[in-house]
């Protein structure tokens, strides 16, 4: 999977812009589905991420990249599940959970021959940057 640019309101994937909230699944990009954690919007200012999502729990290791500035709220649930699951989750701005996979594709692996990533982010004030790509992940 290949990173190029990370920038106000999108990211690309592959060569593919997303200007929205992905999931990366085992290679698999899909939109994150957020509105089972709309309840929570009030008490955290933003829709946080829950337990109550699709959360990809098939893996040793989950990334959430948190936005540009790291104002994604990630539920103390949700941190509890990945315990349970025995799940090392690292909680990181998005530009370095990008980096860190590129950085170290190995580290991600899961149960499948592929990472997993979410990659959540909101519109904010960053600039645009390049992504440089150390190491391609190999599948």
């Amino acid at each position: 999977m290949q990173f190029d640019n990370f920038s106000f309101g999108s990211i690309q994937i592959d060569g593919s812009t997303y200007e929205h909230d992905v999931v990366i699944d085992r290679g698999e990009i899909s939109k994150r589905k957020k509105k089972a954690s709309k309840q929570f919007r009030d008490e955290f200012g933003h829709t946080p991420l829950s337990v109550e999502e699709n959360i990809p729990w098939k893996c040793r290791q989950l990334v959430i990249g948190t936005s540009a500035y790291g104002r994604l709220p990630v539920m103390q649930e949700v941190r509890r599940e990945a315990e349970r699951h025995k799940i090392k989750l690292l909680v990181l701005p998005t530009i370095e959970a990008i980096g860190m996979l590129t950085q170290n594709p190995k580290d991600t692996k899961c149960d499948s021959p592929r990472n997993v990533l979410e990659v959540c982010y909101r519109r904010s004030r960053c600039t645009k940057r390049k992504i440089s790509q150390k190491r391609k992940p190999r599948y």
